[in-house]
């Protein structure tokens, strides 16, 4: 037997290659947006709420009421607290879709998301995905060995043609969409294309991931009922979240779906990590059942669509009104695109040299962009918004000519 050798002032790391074989698919994409910005920086590419619009004091206040129950640390069901699923199933409305006992909690919308894809999808499946799409799903998908095929969107939606055509061609049973404020675009599927699209997914006997992500973070009407409220078979996952409305620390989401699909949700959430914190769901039925969670959450609505008026008027300012860029009616990201022959990479890379963060188009799509596009992040402060939006144009121009105005 080989003697390890003591006292190595240089550690010898090399065997891990062997013994981990080939890389698997990781998104580095998706862990440039996770990383803490340098408190020098002006983030534009967060995808949660900054610590100013942040329900921090409703948090407070109900983690030092929950350090007064012990038994929340006990062992706790695997589908959580059943005060916490009966609000998730309420707040679908429309009769009650859901009972409770078809919710599971889980330690976010990423787990969530995660977990959906492992228990509907064996690795080699195909998933259907919106293009562009969210970039966390792309990343789940291609960790758990799963083939992503993009449907195309337009300023409604998705287009129901193409994924039925889709469905057809590929023989995939279930596709993954954001239908209320998508991430990144912040389109709303049209109440049209949402009757349109179930009956496709009903009529290829499939199923639906709904990523309500934004649901909270209206800027003006309330968006339409969420697509489950409107399946009667079973066809439609919903996976509602707290952290972007929350706070991003309050990792509590839900999973909801019936039947088989459940059994599958239930029997994969069990095998990853037994239940989520009693502590942390405690604190989240106490902020979303008090009279503090709706005052919250108009604040947050009013600040965002200040800010996100700033920054397309800061960029209009700077660019002239000829920019192409969205106006969304939700969420907290502006979808900006670029003349074809801009690299949105090379943007972003020089951005971030001059301390501004963004996000290029091109990893929020599974295949090949149609385009050049940056993810702007309108939550921030107006005052960097606005030095942001300063910086964006001057790279911009220096790379592709002022545009007219």
């Amino acid at each position: 037997m080989r003697q390890r050798p003591l006292n190595v002032a240089t550690p010898d790391l090399s065997w891990q290659a062997v013994a981990l074989g080939a890389a698997r698919d990781t998104s580095e994409s998706m862990q440039d947006l996770l990383a803490l910005p340098s408190p020098r920086s002006m983030p534009l590419s967060m995808g949660y709420l900054p610590p100013d619009l942040q329900a921090t004091e409703l948090l407070s206040t109900a983690l030092k009421q929950v350090a007064k129950q012990p038994a929340l640390w006990d062992r706790l069901p695997l589908e959580g607290m059943e005060p916490l699923r009966s609000w998730f199933a309420r707040e679908i409305g429309q009769g009650n879709i859901f009972t409770p006992h078809e919710v599971i909690i889980c330690p976010g919308g990423q787990a969530a998301i995660a977990s959906t894809l492992r228990a509907l999808l064996a690795p080699g499946s195909t998933l259907l995905v919106e293009a562009p799409t969210y970039i966390g799903v792309i990343s789940a998908a291609r960790a758990a060995g799963i083939t992503l095929v993009p449907v195309p969107t337009d300023g409604d939606g998705v287009r129901p043609d193409l994924l039925e055509a889709t469905l057809r061609e590929t023989g995939a049973r279930v596709f993954y969409c954001q239908p209320t404020f998508a991430n990144p675009s912040g389109t709303l599927l049209s109440q049209k294309r949402r009757n349109d699209v179930l009956g496709v997914i009903s009529d290829a006997r499939a199923f639906l991931i709904e990523d309500d992500w934004a649901r909270d973070l209206y800027l003006g009407t309330p968006p339409p009922a969420p697509l489950a409220a409107q399946d009667s078979d079973g066809h439609v996952i919903y996976i509602r979240s707290l952290a972007k409305s929350a706070a991003p620390g309050l990792r509590i989401a839900a999973i909801m779906a019936r039947g088989a699909a459940l059994a599958r949700l239930r029997a994969t959430r069990g095998g990853e990590d037994f239940f989520v914190s009693g502590p942390l769901q405690a604190v989240a039925l106490n902020i979303v059942t008090s009279s503090g969670w709706k005052r919250h959450l108009n604040n947050a609505r009013n600040a965002l669509t200040e800010r996100r008026d700033t920054l397309m008027a800061a960029l209009r300012s700077e660019l002239g009104h000829d920019i192409r860029i969205n106006a969304p009616q939700g969420g907290m990201h502006l979808w900006v695109q670029l003349e074809d022959h801009v690299s949105d990479v090379a943007i972003a890379s020089d951005l971030a040299r001059q301390g501004v963060l963004v996000s290029p188009g091109k990893v929020w799509f599974p295949a090949d962009p149609p385009g050049s596009y940056l993810r702007l992040t309108f939550a921030a402060a107006p005052s960097i918004l606005r030095e942001g939006a300063r910086i964006i144009a001057t790279t911009l121009k220096q790379k592709s000519g002022p545009q007219s105005g």
